[in-house]
């Protein structure tokens, strides 16, 4: 027989505890399901900024030495990288689609010769680059057959086939715009990579030099040893009919090391947001959510 003192103890904790689990339930919901997903299109990976800056990763297939033109090793290492600085990445071994560029800020391109390019690759770029996308070129990517062609997109290119190099030699850079906000931090150094010269440049309007290098004295260099060549600069422009665009080239790469530099990495950062024409800290800045207290249902 139950004690009149404790039914009534019953009467009250009952639907105390009942209260209490049901005010549990939306906190627990909260961080075992993820978002609700649009019909039709699969769940964002937890971790990625869908607010983000689209960048299209523009690679190739590896080429030269071990260490060197690992074009496939950067889309997998950039691709990440990116993503944890808030941007929202696509990318392939192939030049992007209309349809890749469609919703594209900066296409950032690290490719051997990216400009042997199809009669629909190419339009598709000029389109892109018409209605005011943004182009970084790192590297080789600024070689093809037509370099007047590449030019008007780049602002400068160099020609296949011409021996325009120094293959690999320490390449001194000097500053020339310190106060560019893309250099912020950058100083006078020497890295071991190649440089190019007998570059075809784009004119009215011209290239923005952020920093230059003397030409080291290699058997390929011949001649041109002490020149002094542009090898980071920004180019803004207008197509006929169309938007500004922007590019921002960075001429080295041929050693993949060198993306691991501090100073080039920063660099490299600044140089994609102000491509994309964001904020030139908007990648270096880019602070992750936390994440949440229980990993999200598969």
């Amino acid at each position: 027989m139950i004690r009149p003192a404790n039914l009534n103890l019953r009467r009250i904790l009952l639907p105390l505890g009942l209260f209490l689990a049901l005010l549990s339930l939306p906190m627990m919901s909260a961080h075992a399901q993820p978002a609700p997903v649009p019909a039709g299109q699969a769940p964002r990976p937890w971790g990625q900024n869908p607010d983000g800056m689209h960048i299209y990763l523009w690679a190739g297939l590896k080429s030269h030495q071990p260490g060197q033109h690992d074009y496939p090793q950067f889309l997998a290492d950039w691709s990440k990288l990116l993503t944890e600085h808030g941007a929202v990445v696509d990318g392939a071994l192939h030049a992007p689609s209309t349809a890749d560029l469609a919703h594209t800020d900066v296409v950032v391109i690290y490719k051997g010769d990216a400009g042997y390019v199809t009669a629909e690759e190419k339009t598709a770029l000029e389109d892109y680059v018409r209605r005011g996308g943004g182009l970084v070129s790192l590297h080789d990517s600024l070689c093809g057959p037509d370099p007047d062609w590449l030019a008007t997109l780049l602002g400068g290119a160099k020609k296949h086939g011409e021996v325009n190099y120094t293959l690999g030699a320490p390449i001194p850079y000097t500053i020339k715009d310190a106060a560019d906000p893309i250099m912020q931090g950058m100083s006078n150094f020497t890295i071991f990579d190649e440089a190019f010269y007998n570059m075809t440049w784009a004119h009215d309007p011209g290239i923005r030099v952020l920093a230059t290098a003397v030409i080291p004295g290699t058997p390929s260099a011949g001649a041109h040893k002490g020149e002094v060549v542009p090898q980071i600069w920004t180019y803004e422009h207008t197509a006929s009919g169309g938007q500004p665009a922007r590019a921002f080239v960075w001429m080295q790469g041929h050693e993949y090391a060198n993306f691991a530099n501090y100073q080039i990495q920063q660099m490299l950062l600044r140089g994609i947001a102000w491509a994309a024409r964001k904020p030139v800290d908007t990648l270096i800045d880019y602070v992750p959510a936390k994440p949440p207290q229980s990993q999200p249902a598969k």
